[in-house]
């Protein structure tokens, strides 16, 4: 495990495998179940595939494809194979497909379907040499290329400093960057989950996530595969199909949205979730109230947790013991934290500082960018993960924002708009939100109304309901903040917040460089406006 051995991924995630292999591993929404023979053989036969196109050992296979055990197989056929795998958002366009297949330089695509008609374009402008298409319903050339191959394949060695994916950072105020992955940092990874939350034969995962992120495929797919665990298979996240599902399952992992939209489902309730030991939330801040209300709920404490696509999971709540509402745990074992001030010096209890982080999970640097690479680790090894925190007396860490997204208003003070958007984002009227305000008189918000609420927009009395409450939690949050952090007005979106345009990340993360863009043109409107609450 330390980059030198020869331990590769899909081996140690094969060693967790059951010893019937009859036994299911994945069941779909209408039924169709696959044995783990049935994943050993598919991604034998799939790794002969790319073998068979002659590619070196590093090349990158770069998929951006829905979600499918499929998908899956094609993944663990990647790393069989001895190459690297490069997932992309289903929901990305052209011009973001253009940027990652010209960076990554891969030797295969993989598409759905339906988008071949535009992806084929940009992957010859790229050169890559084979262009392979696979549709959620097990449609496309790829499946279609592989059937005739051996369903025997002899897992190629590889050092565990090997690459196995590269990642590409979500881009909440950037251009993305494409984190490299070792076989050796994602199965250190994979170990210490396993063991720290309590991984056995006989768990079951409702399986509701993307698989083209860490959240999905490192944390999910790997904790169940390497448990020898099956998993209950969703296309995409629904509440009534997790309820429906609950009963058979003993894990679910989820993003906060998720637990939130759960929540307001009168059926999810203590009897519905009898049988679970687990339920894991990250990839954004869970809020306390989300967590209070989830355990008067059901009787059962959320797990959160906190990682990066650069590192995977760097800290937990602990499995046995207290989990504490608003932090993120304690450094998982072998994961070496540290909060430090400006100038480097570690930071007192309590105190907010940057947080840096070292380990064997931590990834080697960032794809083709040498330079941005040295200026992310410090002199003695540690990461700078961008991240803003403070570590408790009990040493659990609580997460208070990013660096990237501290900004200056006209009043020349910086203001971090984490821990304001938190405040919104706990009224039930609200379901997602942005502070921004640069260089402006005074910061503003943008706010994505709850989905129950916004069908209703149009009715009239519906609307002058909303405005006032939103008055009053402009006037609430501002009472509660620094001078310099108060907001000069809560704007409502019309368009809604989605993946598919955009606007959030894969782990429903609000996109703030993409939102800031897009409403740039009516900032100064909003201002003249002189109104606390405007309708975009």
């Amino acid at each position: 495990m330390n980059g030198a051995g020869d331990v590769d991924l899909y081996s140690l995630l094969a060693s967790g495998f059951p010893d019937d292999l009859s036994d299911c591993c994945i069941e779909t929404e209408d039924g169709s179940r696959y044995s783990w023979s049935d994943v050993e053989r598919a991604s034998a036969m799939l790794a002969n595939l790319l073998v068979r196109l002659d590619l070196s050992a590093g090349d990158r296979v770069a998929v951006q494809v829905e979600k499918s055990p499929e998908a899956l197989l094609l993944y663990l056929a990647t790393l069989r194979a001895g190459l690297v795998f490069l997932p992309l958002n289903s929901a990305y366009r052209a011009a973001e497909i253009d940027y990652f297949v010209g960076d990554a330089e891969p030797a295969v695509v993989v598409c759905s379907p339906a988008n071949l008609g535009w992806v084929g374009p940009i992957a010859r402008r790229h050169r890559v040499r084979h262009v392979f298409t696979l549709g959620a319903d097990r449609s496309g050339t790829l499946l279609e290329a592989a059937a005739a191959e051996s369903p025997e394949f002899e897992t190629r060695a590889v050092r565990g400093s090997d690459l196995a994916c590269i990642v590409y950072t979500s881009g909440t105020t950037g251009r993305s960057k494409g984190a490299m992955l070792s076989h050796a940092n994602i199965c250190s990874n994979a170990l210490v989950l396993h063991r720290y939350w309590r991984w056995r034969r006989g768990d079951v995962l409702i399986h509701a996530l993307p698989i083209f992120h860490v959240h999905g495929l490192f944390v999910a797919c790997h904790g169940a595969l390497l448990s020898g665990s099956p998993m209950l298979w969703l296309a995409r996240f629904d509440v009534s199909a997790v309820i429906e599902r609950l009963p058979r399952a003993t894990v679910f992992m989820g993003v906060p949205t998720m637990y939130v939209r759960l929540l307001d489902d009168e059926r999810f309730d203590v009897q519905a979730t009898r049988g679970m030991r687990l339920f894991v939330s990250g990839s954004a801040p869970l809020l306390p109230d989300t967590f209070r209300r989830f355990e008067e709920r059901t009787g059962r404490r959320i797990l959160e947790r906190y990682g990066m696509s650069e590192t995977a999971m760097l800290t937990s709540n602990p499995y046995d013991g207290e989990r504490v509402a608003g932090t993120v745990g304690l450094p998982l074992p072998g994961v070496e934290l540290r909060v430090v001030g400006e100038k480097g010096v570690e930071c007192r209890v309590g105190d907010v500082g940057a947080i840096q982080v070292r380990g064997p999970n931590v990834f080697s640097g960032y794809w083709r960018m040498p330079e941005k690479t040295r200026e992310e680790f410090t002199e003695d090894g540690f990461f700078r993960t961008g991240d803003l925190g403070e570590l408790r007396e009990d040493g659990m860490l609580r997460l208070t924002g990013r660096a990237k997204e501290l900004f200056k208003t006209a009043k020349g003070k910086y203001v971090a708009p984490a821990p304001i958007e938190n405040r919104l984002n706990a009224h039930p009227m609200v379901e997602l939100s942005l502070v921004s305000g640069i260089g402006q008189p005074a910061a503003y918000a943008i706010v994505q109304l709850a989905e129950d609420l916004r069908p209703r927009i149009g009715d009239a009395t519906v609307r002058a309901q909303v405005q006032a409450e939103l008055e009053r939690l402009l006037d609430e949050v501002n009472r509660d903040v620094a001078d310099y952090e108060q907001l000069r007005m809560i704007v409502v979106t019309r368009e809604p917040w989605a993946i598919e345009n955009g606007y959030l990340t894969p782990t429903m993360k609000v996109r703030r460089s993409r939102i800031e863009a897009a409403v740039e043109a009516h900032v100064e409107r909003w201002y003249a406006g002189g109104q606390k609450v405007q309708w975009a």
